[in-house]
């Protein structure tokens, strides 16, 4: 039995060891009997190392096993021409991975000159040799000097049909499962811009191997450089990236945030932890690396999340404000979108882009000065010094406004209307029947938002006095709305219930969520008598429904009183004051004819009984008739 076993082991060791069996047939015949054939196998046989070995051996193996450079590799790297490298090349010569360092260096050179440069590099006899050269024996290029050769004559121009890019993507392909995690990414990066089924199929392999491999991840630059370009393509590699990305947010640069930030937001992945870690450690920057561009790319992806971090915001502004000087329109707008988005207002930054406007409104296009409109019409922003900023703006819509896209010329007249800066001329044009039908073609939803808007406009223009009555009476061409959930709050169901109390249970005493005819939706409506006391209002005339209300006359002495219920995203970020849209609510309710009564929900949750929410909308009924009366 064991002489049976030696002879299978020798038997399989000598088909493993082919040098070892060659070797044994050539030693004398005396010596087979002194030493059996496995155990000289053995002894011939290389050393490998064992699954179990630490991974410092794979590196001592790869640094043995790295090139020895040459007299040409250090002349190429001095080099700093064109003809210099390519001279060099013609001298010296040297083997295909030489020729793939040597082609890299080259376009680095060309990248640098510019494009007449890249012609004539690639007519060059020279420059076809090396690749030529690098085609036939791609087999014997190292892995990063592969990945880098790839990169580089994609870069150059070079035909993705070219047989010099089909045979280095095979070569990557083969060795997909060799090569480090970070010349993966590097083949992502550059996989995501190719096109053609060898390049994808590529991707795919180096995607998969960045999702087996997550793990090996310990360079912060390597993770934000795969979320900004391959992760929106692969949503399961994106959230192993996310994961790794917050164990590394502590190595993050302040570019680092920033890529990863803009991922985040292109993607709409709000990833709360995360962008937690990143206001934390952009904050600990200093401000040399603190660059303008980074600071509006973080401001816009903060706006694009809907992700509110005060301290951010904080140190954006004081970062800007000294820079007012090299930003540009583009710049100036796109800030003050992303604020607008955030419902953050910072008082002297808004004011300094009035000044930069004021300052180079010649540089200001008719989009950007629309854009800085929108901002200021939705955080209700009147600046110092109004009336230069205004008579400008209104000089350089004089005669572009009519020319502008249909929706965005609403948007602009809105914000106008909001601003109270709005023109007869600007309303004529927008409250035009053959105007308002080009706003149809939407969606529903957009074309319901619209069809508000016209109302709103329609309002100012009658409230207001702004437009002669046939003008502002235009009716808006009635759009189907969309069916949406209408719901009420908790806190308008609690001031529903308040009301009810209020008018001793009478349901002809009070309204709850009145549409008016001009847009707008009160939350609840009163009408009191000259001693405060709620009176029937069912049989009363009312203008601002939309079937005109009963036949009788309002009492002499009697007030409509209207409540609206201050929810949270009506007011600014961290403030108490209301957002432009919701400030020309209450205007218009109040040319209306109404009292307002707000209620904010910074009050409202203060109160716990019901006998508490009663006596404080008695106090705020009696404050407002009182205000009124004062006048």
């Amino acid at each position: 039995m064991t002489t049976r076993l030696l002879g299978r082991c020798a038997r399989l060791l000598g088909a493993r060891c082919p040098r070892a069996s060659s070797a044994g047939t050539r030693l004398p015949p005396v010596l087979a009997p002194a030493e059996p054939a496995w155990v000289q196998c053995v002894r011939l046989r290389p050393q490998v190392r064992g699954l179990c070995e630490r991974r410092s051996l794979v590196k001592e193996e790869e640094i043995a096993q790295t090139p020895k450079r040459t007299e040409l590799d250090d002349l190429v790297e001095k080099a700093s021409s064109l003809q210099e490298i390519l001279q060099l090349w013609d001298v010296h010569g040297g083997s295909a991975n030489q020729a793939a360092t040597t082609l890299i260096h080259l376009v680095k050179l060309v990248v640098e000159k510019g494009e007449s440069d890249r012609a004539i590099l690639l007519e060059d006899h020279r420059f076809q040799d090396m690749v030529e050269l690098v085609s036939s024996q791609v087999a014997t290029v190292w892995n990063g000097t592969l990945v880098s050769v790839l990169r580089a004559l994609s870069l150059l121009g070079v035909p993705s049909g070219a047989p010099v890019l089909r045979s280095l993507q095979t070569e990557a392909l083969w060795r997909v499962r060799r090569f480090t995690y970070r010349q993966l990414a590097y083949l992502a990066e550059w996989g995501t811009s190719r096109g053609g089924p060898q390049a994808e199929a590529l991707l795919n392999g180096v995607v998969k191997q960045l999702e087996l491999r997550w793990t090996e991840l310990a360079d912060a630059r390597t993770a934000s450089l795969l979320m900004a370009r391959a992760g929106h393509l692969y949503p399961s590699l994106m959230d192993k990236l996310e994961d790794k990305a917050l164990e590394l947010a502590e190595g993050f640069s302040a570019e680092d945030i920033r890529r990863v930030a803009m991922s985040l937001a292109n993607q709409g992945r709000r990833s709360v932890p995360l962008m937690r870690a990143l206001s934390y450690h952009i904050q600990q920057k200093p401000s040399a690396e603190l660059k303008t561009p980074l600071l509006l790319d973080l401001a816009f992806a903060y706006g694009k999340l809907n992700f509110h971090q005060t301290q951010v915001f904080q140190r954006i502004a004081s970062e800007l404000l000294p820079r007012r000087e090299e930003l540009t329109p583009s710049d100036v707008t796109r800030c003050a979108k992303s604020f607008a988005y955030l419902k953050w207002l910072h008082l002297p930054l808004f004011e300094s882009f009035i000044e930069h406007y004021l300052e180079n409104e010649q540089k200001y296009r008719v989009p950007q000065l629309c854009n800085l409109l929108l901002s200021l019409a939705r955080l209700n922003f009147q600046p110092s010094k109004a009336d230069e900023f205004y008579s400008k703006v209104h000089a350089a819509l004089e005669g572009a406004l009519s020319g502008l896209e249909p929706y965005l010329q609403t948007d602009v007249v809105w914000s106008l209307c909001v601003l109270q800066q709005a023109k007869p001329q600007y309303l004529k044009n927008v409250l035009d029947p053959a105007f308002q039908r080009k706003l149809t073609d939407a969606k529903p939803s957009r074309t319901e938002s619209y069809r508000l808007k016209l109302l709103h406009i329609t309002a100012t223009a009658q409230l207001e006095k702004l437009c002669p009555p046939e003008t502002s009476s235009s009716p808006v061409p009635p759009v189907p709305a969309p069916s949406r959930d209408s719901r009420p709050t908790p806190l308008q169901t609690s001031l529903h219930e308040a009301l009810q109390s209020l008018a001793g249970g009478r349901a002809e005493a009070y309204r709850t969520g009145v549409d008016t005819v001009y847009g707008w939706t009160i939350d609840g409506e009163l009408v009191v008598d000259a001693e405060n006391k709620p009176i029937d209002l069912q049989a009363l005339v009312a203008p601002h429904l939309p079937g005109g209300g009963g036949a009788s006359p309002l009492p002499q002495g009697a007030r409509r009183i209207a409540f609206l219920a201050g929810e949270f995203p009506n007011y600014s970020t961290r403030s108490k004051e209301l957002l432009g849209r919701f400030a020309m609510q209450r205007r218009h309710l109040q040319l209306a004819g109404f009292l307002t009564v707000e209620v904010p929900y910074f009050e409202w949750l203060e109160l716990k009984s019901d006998w508490q929410k009663v006596a404080y909308l008695k106090d705020k009924m009696g404050k407002a008739v009182a205000e009124e009366m004062a006048k």
